[in-house]
């Protein structure tokens, strides 16, 4: 399995998500999963609306096109972007990095 899958124009990813980072980044594969690192903390929904709004610009799409199908308060998360614009390129080099 992979960290990502399409089902018609939309992309599905599987997240592992660290918040309180120092920085927001992709930081490449944790598991099956991408790990994405936000300076949001984990308090009354700050980091979910964080992540929304950090993928949603990542991938060029507003942030009602970004959901949180599953892991609302878990770190593992399943997202779905609808018609994503643009794959960012620092998602394939954090996750190259990995696999080297």
């Amino acid at each position: 399995m992979t960290f990502y899958r399409w089902q018609e124009k939309d992309l599905i990813l599987s997240c592992h998500l660290q918040p309180r980072a120092s920085r927001d980044e992709f930081s490449g594969l944790h598991g099956e999963s991408l790990k994405v690192r936000i300076k949001a903390p984990p308090v009354e929904g700050k980091a979910n609306a964080y992540l929304v709004k950090f993928i949603a610009r990542q991938f060029g799409v507003s942030k009602r096109d970004v959901t949180i199908i599953s892991g609302e308060l878990s770190r593992e998360k399943r997202l779905r972007i609808a018609t994503p614009d643009i794959l960012p390129e620092s998602l394939n080099s954090a996750c190259q990095k990995t696999l080297k």
